[in-house]
């Protein structure tokens, strides 16, 4: 572990891993665009450790990256930090030493501990447990953060001079994603679709605004859009701890106070994801992590004590006289109100831009930082990118936990086509009938694993990290008619295919071995025939280039019982449409069939689940056919509602523009690409 971000960098330097860039680049989009190549590239060095949960992506991740001179701005950024499985191993302390299962043992020791059975047993169980005696934060009276301080009310701050960045085209600009309304009227525009990324964001509930030491000090990892020299806007999702501090300081009429930290100790930003129990502090996740507690100074104009080894602190107050999420200027004609701006789009890492909505803006009174600070951000999109990598670091530290918690889960998988939220992948020992429908519900109502969109459930002896594997059982064991199930319930508000804001519909595939006692739906035990694939394309080629059908394939992971196929979607109704012509021409085999767009790429089966998890709603977008089901992955348009349930605006997926492109692309060996 490393106590500064400053030191972390020498540590990557020193071991190959990082790359300096001198030449002058912008903050708007080249940045973003050389981060983003760099992320699609093998790293100097993979993790031996990662190849058993992540075979796949185990090496990859390209370089972190020091921008020394951005146009337009005071310091120096660093990027990509956290963009590989060795480099997390390094800023957790673990590269060298069994990597995240390393931190998974200790977590387990603690959650699930034995007894003792000796003397010697029992003086090595307090060894054990010494080291959480030294994890609580510490208060110092001096930090380095605050070696610099600037004053809104002095007339010192201007957070246009910070590296914000802009990280996709469309960022920050709602006219561009279809809504009448302009970034001067959002009150955004003075920030040129800049955002903060990577920052750990201090709150406490206003219950503690009077506690020395509040039980509730909070560090979540959200963004934040540069409105303009001293203001920006919040963005954190309705289930995230510093919302309902938000709401708990608008019940009390007053604004929030909020500390944006950037850098300090290496083990912070992961600190700040880790999805802990409620009551579990992330500095004390910080502090067990680092192998002592995180020493904290006094904010210098908030009620809040922040990292002392922080780059930079932004202090301000939360304004609460904001109104709700959910605006939209087409059919809210009293405007935004109060205290708000229409916050976003924000490419996000689902791949596709987050639609902007109404968000409460921040007033900053305070800026501090180190003379020599260097100021850390990431770029979010589809992954892998940085929050790739500490997700995973999550799948893996909290699997103990999880396991605990269900202790029918042998292990899990999180795959990339699935963006966390979309897509989850168990194995169990499974012993009794439907168990693999209970682990499902049991996940569904488990913290954030809640929000998963789609669960396959496998037999242990199937490798979950896999993932052709998972299908393969998936479409050997499942009949569509019998072993798939479908659930009402909340879900991540950034899917844009969910029929309402944050509630939608989740399916869950049973793909283990049939035991007596699973007959559902009608049918009994009878395994789903084996399929010709041969056959199965022979007869679906006919199709293509017809009636929007663009491409038809049949992957060989499927043996046949599983067909994908792109539409040229220009009206409602298209994709459904192709899914009835595929099963009509097809008596037997094509039992699993999803209609995508034309931009998806059907001859790659992680490809089509991606857009297949993205833009499908399982309470809507299903077509049963008696075993056999399709699944219209297609944007939606208006007319495509059905069975009760609407459309939502779909936005559009990410990609950098062509010029930006060429820019880089002119400058490539300087960038070390």
């Amino acid at each position: 572990m490393a106590a500064t971000l400053r030191d972390f960098l020498f540590e990557l330097e020193a071991a190959g891993e990082l790359h300096r860039i001198r030449r002058p680049v912008s903050p708007r989009l080249e940045i973003a665009e050389i981060a983003d190549r760099h992320a699609k590239v093998l790293a100097p060095t993979p993790s031996a450790n990662a190849v058993a949960f992540d075979p796949g992506h185990a090496g990859g991740g390209g370089r972190a990256l020091l921008f020394e001179s951005v146009e337009g701005c005071d310091l120096p950024l660093a990027i990509n930090v956290f963009g590989s499985y060795r480099r997390t191993e390094m800023a957790l302390g673990v590269a060298g030493t069994g990597g995240f299962g390393a931190v998974a043992s200790r977590l387990a020791s603690l959650t699930k501990p034995e007894p003792p059975r000796s003397l010697g047993a029992m003086i090595g169980k307090g060894r054990e447990l010494l080291p959480l005696l030294r994890t609580p934060p510490r208060r110092v009276r001096q930090g380095v953060c605050q070696e610099v301080v600037r004053r809104t009310e002095r007339g010192e701050v201007d957070l246009r001079r910070l590296p914000l960045i802009q990280c996709w085209p469309l960022d920050g600009d709602p006219t561009a994603v279809g809504y009448p309304m302009s970034a001067e009227a959002a009150g955004t525009a003075g920030g040129e679709g800049r955002y903060v990324t990577f920052a750990g964001m201090h709150t406490i509930h206003a219950r503690d605004a009077r506690e020395n030491k509040p039980a509730s000090h909070n560090i979540g990892m959200y963004r934040a859009q540069l409105v303009g020299p001293t203001q920006l806007v919040m963005h954190w999702h309705v289930h995230h701890d510093g919302a309902a501090h938000w709401r708990s300081w608008q019940a009390a009429k007053m604004p929030m106070p909020i500390a944006i930290c950037f850098g300090g100790e290496s083990v912070l930003p992961y600190a700040a994801t880790a999805p802990l129990p409620p009551g579990i502090s992330e500095l004390l996740m910080a502090g067990f992590l680092n192998g002592r507690g995180i020493p904290l100074v006094r904010a210098k104009t908030v009620p809040l004590w922040v990292p002392a080894n922080s780059e930079v602190v932004i202090e301000g107050f939360v304004r609460t006289d904001a109104g709700p999420i959910g605006f939209d200027p087409r059919r809210d004609p009293d405007g935004l109100g109060p205290g708000a701006a229409f916050e976003g789009p924000f490419g996000d890492h689902t791949g596709y831009y987050s639609l902007p909505d109404r968000y409460p803006l921040v007033d900053v009174t305070a800026v501090t930082h180190r003379r020599d600070a260097i100021f850390p951000a990431t770029i979010v999109g589809r992954p892998p990118q940085e929050d790739y990598y500490l997700g995973k670091a999550t799948e893996r530290i909290f699997l103990p936990l999880l396991k605990t918690l269900i202790p029918d889960i042998e292990d899990y998988h999180l795959p990339m086509f699935g963006c966390f939220h979309n897509c989850a992948f168990i194995a169990i020992d499974k012993a009794y009938p439907l168990q693999a429908r209970r682990v499902m519900h049991a996940v569904w109502g488990a913290g954030q694993m809640a929000w998963t969109k789609m669960i396959v459930v496998v037999d242990g002896d199937v490798n979950v990290h896999d993932e052709a594997a998972v299908l393969r059982a998936m479409f050997t064991h499942c009949h569509f008619g019998r072993d798939v199930e479908i659930v009402n319930g909340p879900l991540d508000i950034l899917d844009h295919a969910a029929p309402r804001l944050g509630a939608g519909h989740k399916i869950g595939f049973d793909a283990t071995r049939r035991m007596t006692g699973e007959e559902v739906g009608g049918y009994d035990l009878t395994p789903p025939p084996p399929a010709d694939r041969e056959a199965v394309t022979r007869r679906l080629e006919p199709l293509a280039g017809h009636d929007a059908i663009d491409r038809i394939t049949v992957p060989a992971v499927g043996g046949g019982r599983v067909v994908f196929a792109s539409v040229r979607k220009t009206a409602a109704g298209q994709g459904a449409a192709a899914i009835d012509r595929i099963f009509a021409a097809t008596d037997t085999g094509a039992d699993f069939v999803v209609a995508v767009d034309e931009d998806a790429d059907v001859g790659d089966w992680s490809d089509t689940f991606f857009h297949l998890c993205a833009n499908a709603d399982p309470g809507r977008d299903l077509h049963r056919r008696g075993a056999r089901l399709g699944i219209d992955a297609t944007r939606k348009l208006p007319g495509d509602e059905r069975n009760g349930q609407p459309v939502r605006d779909y936005p559009p997926i990410i990609q950098m523009t062509e010029t930006v492109r060429e820019r880089v692309e002119m400058h490539r060996g300087e960038f070390g690409l």
